[in-house]
């Protein structure tokens, strides 16, 4: 059945990489461009549409404000890369903003900014996905008509590329990613050339419709929140810039300095584009609606619900190039192909973090090991499962989605920023070398200006786009977050309750009567019971077994085993592929047929819990070895079960159960008469 099973794996993701691989699948800077800032630069694919949609509300005379707004994005993402080139310096480890905020502000304002970025790259799957199959469907009727199924079934492809792992993937996606950038600045260039120097009048599809304003005449507050919405809506471009902070260890050496310049690469590239297409939108006239069904109108009559409106992109390189010439189609295929692979940047970020995140004991221990490829496969699942129930959910609608958009990344922007402060502050405490100190001020004031304009901005979000969706995104992350301290909780409880008592207990120092292989991945009450369990046992000889899947716990285990001086000789099983099964079913196998008369008896201490979701959180490689082992002739497996807590919790309830009785479901008897009593006489 494994070999079953096996096969197709190794078809789609590939044949299993070493341990040691790792350093081969490093990113240099060339492939670390569009694998991790190809959501910052495709969102200019849809970001310029959003603004122009929010000011569609005022009329085309609200259009004249797009200028201001695109230059106040333009300032927000210089400032954000700016303070992120300070981040990837002094936090170069990969846990980017968690780290940050953890370290210097605290473990729930980590956790708060944890579950930020695990919404937000949720959304960046989703709302990727959906725009790049709008764009699609302006060429291909086909798409728009089935966009929900084609959305997820572009979800699964991604997922199956990230699962081949992060270089195979890079190398995948850095031709789209180069192409689609090309083509806009060729579309930028070739526009302006065609205006400024020719003197050519370019039309958009829809410029000769005009707008039905939903109202007019905004002045004063309601001016004011209306250009603060699009400036909201406009912030579409600064997601995923975080990215690039969280995966810092990807990058070749030197890691920072190259994570620093993609940094300012992405940058650079994504205002001048998103400006670009703003101007070029301007210039050719180009009309967007919230409602095009009603308030396109051409020649005095709405469009109707037939209309399908095409994103500001294509309208402006139809107008710029011309509608389905050759540049056209090749910058729409473009266009499309890196939203599709724009989400790439959260099939990079979400499964780090949720490794760093289990390390930390906040996600199930699962999320924390890679796989065959050397990527977080775990992770990489979850994450596009969580994609498709959300593009399921909304119809892989992208205006829908969006409004969900940005609360979770400012929300991560301005607390990773308040925590640089903290961070120079600190070492300016301590600092006496006057040039570094200089340094130190440096980046200290550009950190402070970061989370002063970032969290202005968290608030303009808040306040204009809660009632459009935002909560939603609001909602997920007290989900994440209160899901995530459970499960801390719980393994904190957990590792209190099994940890080993510095003093040898009676049960260890008993005389062996047995031979056995005792399985022991940490050395607490669990491995120590299951020592003293196979001691009792007659046999010929005892050892203790350990798969070594990293080298820094198995160290840990050797000095802590030497240190307690336990009589019982540790073997450890060096396993290159990360797995811990394959490695135990050799030996044994190995064993047996050295003596095929023998009996091999394998010992594996397992938790015993109470509650159903306990068990997804605990004994999944004792399940594995059990199936396994327990088909395979002349070998005995007994499993030494470990009560916590929690069992002594079901065990009551499962009496309290079985106490009850159902009302009629125990016959009593006959009910017996009353005799009846004398009647008065009077």
């Amino acid at each position: 059945m494994s070999k079953l099973t096996d096969l197709p794996k190794r078809i789609l993701i590939g044949r299993a990489l070493r341990s040691d691989k790792l350093g081969e699948t490093l990113l240099p800077k060339r492939i670390a461009l569009p694998v991790f800032a190809s959501d910052p630069l495709s969102s200019v694919a849809y970001a310029p549409g959003e603004v122009l949609l929010v000011l569609s509300v005022a009329g085309v005379s609200a259009y004249n404000f797009s200028p201001w707004i695109a230059l106040a994005v333009v300032v927000l993402m210089f400032t954000v890369v700016a303070s992120y080139r300070q981040n990837v310096h002094a936090y170069p480890s990969g846990g980017g903003d968690y780290e940050v905020a953890t370290t210097n502000l605290g473990p729930k304002a980590g956790l708060t900014v944890a579950s930020a970025l695990l919404v937000d790259y949720v959304l960046t799957v989703a709302v990727s996905i959906a725009s790049g199959v709008e764009n699609l469907g302006s060429a291909i009727p086909f798409v728009v008509e089935h966009k929900t199924a084609c959305a997820i079934a572009a979800i699964v492809l991604l997922t199956l590329m990230n699962l081949r792992g992060v270089k195979e993937s890079g190398k995948l996606f850095a031709i789209p990613t180069y192409l689609f950038v090309a083509g806009v600045f060729i579309m930028i260039i070739w526009g302006a050339f065609r205006g400024l120097v020719l003197g050519d009048t370019m039309h958009a599809p829809t410029s000769g419709y005009e707008i039905k304003a939903e109202h007019q005449g905004l002045a004063g507050f309601a001016l004011v929140f209306l250009l603060l919405r699009a400036f909201s809506s406009g912030c579409a471009a600064l997601t995923g810039v975080e990215a690039i902070s969280n995966g810092v260890p990807a990058f070749r050496k030197p890691k920072s300095k190259n994570a620093a310049t993609t940094l300012a690469m992405m940058g650079l590239l994504a205002t001048t584009m998103f400006c670009g297409i703003i101007g070029l939108a301007m210039a050719t006239d180009v009309k967007m609606a919230e409602n095009p069904a009603k308030d396109l109108i051409n020649n005095g009559v709405p469009v109707g619900s037939s209309f399908v409106q095409d994103p500001v992109i294509s309208q402006v390189a139809a107008a710029v190039f011309g509608d389905h010439t050759f540049f056209f189609v090749v910058l729409a295929g473009a266009t499309a192909l890196v939203l599709f692979l724009a989400a790439n940047t959260a099939y990079n970020g979400f499964p780090l973090l949720g490794s760093i995140l289990a390390q930390d004991r906040y996600l199930p221990r699962q999320l924390h090991t890679r796989g065959d490829r050397l990527a977080f496969s775990n992770g990489i699942v979850l994450l596009a499962g969580a994609a498709i129930l959300l593009v399921w959910i909304y119809g892989a609608d992208s205006t829908r989605l969006i409004q969900l958009y940005i609360v979770g990344v400012f929300v991560s922007f301005t607390l990773s920023q308040t925590g640089m402060v903290r961070h120079w502050n600190r070492h300016l405490a301590t600092e006496k070398d006057p040039a570094k100190r200089r340094h130190m001020i440096r980046s200290r004031a550009i950190n402070t200006f970061g989370a002063f304009f970032t969290g202005l901005v968290l608030v303009v979000v808040l306040a204009t786009k809660f009632t459009h969706g935002a909560w939603v995104a609001l909602l997920g992350m007290v989900i994440f977050y209160g899901t995530m301290t459970a499960i801390r909780r719980h393994y904190d409880r957990v590792a209190e309750e099994i940890a080993a008592e510095e003093t040898p207990l009676d049960e260890t120092m008993r005389p062996s009567r047995v031979h056995s292989i005792v399985l022991v991945s940490k050395l607490h009450r669990p491995t120590l019971r299951a020592l003293a369990y196979a001691k009792l046992i007659r046999s010929d000889r005892l050892e203790a077994l350990s798969i070594s899947v990293d080298a820094a716990e198995t160290k840990a285990l050797k000095e802590d085993w030497e240190r307690r001086g336990i009589d019982i000789p540790l073997k450890i099983l060096d396993s290159p592929y990360r797995e811990v099964t394959r490695p135990v079913i050799d030996y044994v196998k190995g064993l047996r047929r050295q003596s095929p008369r023998d009996v091999v008896s394998v010992y594996i201490p397992e938790y015993v819990v109470g509650h159903w979701y306990e068990h997804l959180l605990h004994n999944q490689s004792a399940l594995r070895l059990k199936g396994r082992l327990l088909f395979t002739p002349g070998v005995m497996v007994t499993s030494v079960p470990y009560q916590l807590e929690s069992s002594e919790a079901a065990k009551k309830r499962a009496r309290k159960r079985a106490e009850w009785n159902a009302p009629g479901s125990v016959r009593r008897g006959p009910v017996e008469r009353r005799p009846k009593e004398p009647a008065n006489k009077g």
